[in-house]
């Protein structure tokens, strides 16, 4: 998997790290705390002009709103508004879209349910899935009877998945049951979940129904059929053919053999009924096993719901843009000479592997480009530095207080 721009760590954390550039000086430290106070502080007013912007332009799509709250949003609530600010949203959270590539092969591929699941694409217009951060961790997963083997399982550490769904007379066009839809027709789903299983996609579909493999089919049908057919012809039919005919012609009916062969046909056929009722059970106890999982996504690993994910995004965001920022100003102001983009990449990109033994990709542009917009970054020549902890004090503290000029004299 490519490395990612997302930070692993919370701002917290790495707040406390990068102090410690500072701790010999109790007042830089004190001064480097304030300063990105204000900044969280910022950050915070812009996540909630965002997410003021787009709860307004999606209520009109919004399942969760009665009919009647959302005719009060036509003409208000624009879509491509929507969509351009939510893709906004992810990017600044440092999400990034699965592509469709992956999807067919988690559709494909199981880690832990082992079932195939239908899932009937006519109910969207549109559908789209976001992850953001990975790990691999080991689980057993139960094979054979009691044996259960250990696999290595790769898991997302946040979904989003986005459905539009279809309108009302596109889906009676496709002959899809209005009734059974979970939401309704026009609306915008989106849920966040977190830990997915990478090759599990498919479980966070909410439409999404167990389906017998072609495997679970031979197992059940195979032996049925030709074991059905040997034992009927081979026991249980000769014996009732035998016994008939000696009741038309009157002789006498060996009952002895006729019961045994007829008895071991019968018994044969049990146990056949047997056996394709266990694998017939065994298809129940994995559409269970579904089940469980799926009530443990929607309980246990549901993070928000429609227009309840902006929060969670928006706070990811947010917090991302202050870990990018905090980093980006310590590395700068502790170097000796402005740095280029690519030398501030290479230094905080080799400091997260030596010192926390962590990969990834430090979005340096997107970084320096927040520095600039709030005064703190200087480029001289392609060459970056930053202002010095007091005059940046004063820089964030003018334009926290110019967010609004009501009070201009």
């Amino acid at each position: 998997m490519k490395r990612e721009h997302y930070i692993p760590f919370n701002k917290e954390f790495l707040l406390e790290q990068q102090i410690a550039a500072f701790a010999e000086d109790a007042k830089k430290t004190e001064d480097f705390k304030k300063l990105f106070d204000i900044v969280e502080h910022y950050y915070h007013y812009e996540s909630f002009n965002l997410n003021r912007n787009i709860k307004q332009n999606y209520a009109l799509y919004d399942p969760d709103l009665s009919e009647k709250e959302r005719e009060q949003f036509i003409n208000k609530s624009d879509f491509p508004v929507f969509k351009e600010t939510l893709l906004k949203v992810l990017e600044r959270g440092n999400y990034y879209r699965i592509d469709q590539n992956a999807l067919d092969k988690a559709f494909k591929e199981s880690d832990l349910i082992g079932l195939n699941l239908s899932i009937d694409f006519n109910a969207f217009k549109d559908y789209e899935l976001y992850a953001r951060g990975h790990h691999k961790t080991k689980e057993k997963i139960k094979k054979y009877f009691f044996w259960k083997k250990e696999v290595e399982i790769e898991y997302y550490d946040r979904v989003l998945i986005y459905l539009n769904y279809s309108d009302a007379d596109y889906l009676k066009s496709k002959k899809v049951k209005l009734g059974k839809m979970p939401i309704d027709p026009g609306s915008i789903g989106l849920k966040i979940f977190k830990r997915v299983p990478k090759n599990d996609l498919e479980t966070i579909f909410p439409n999404a129904i167990p389906k017998m493999s072609l495997k679970d089919k031979m197992l059940l049908w195979i032996p049925a059929v030709f074991g059905g057919i040997s034992l009927l012809s081979a026991k249980v039919i000769p014996a009732l053919i035998n016994m008939y005919d000696a009741y038309q012609t009157g002789e006498t009916i060996d009952l002895l053999n006729s019961k045994t062969s007829l008895n071991q046909g019968l018994i044969a056929l049990g146990i056949l009924a047997v056996y394709c009722f266990r694998q017939y059970n065994n298809f129940i106890n994995k559409k269970i096993r579904y089940s469980k999982t799926l009530s443990d996504s929607l309980y246990f690993k549901n993070v928000g719901n429609n227009s309840g994910a902006f929060y969670s995004l928006l706070n990811s965001s947010e917090e991302e843009a202050l870990k990018e920022t905090i980093l980006a100003y310590t590395f700068l102001h502790e170097s000796e000479k402005p740095l280029t983009a690519e030398d501030l990449d290479n230094k905080i990109e080799s400091w997260f592997k030596t010192k926390l033994n962590t990969d990834f990709d430090f979005d340096v542009n997107d970084a320096l480009l927040k520095l600039k917009s709030i005064g703190l970054g200087l480029e001289n020549n392609g060459k970056w530095s930053v202002l010095s902890l007091n005059e940046a004090l004063v820089t964030i503290d003018e334009l926290w207080d110019n967010v609004f000029q009501y009070n201009q004299k």
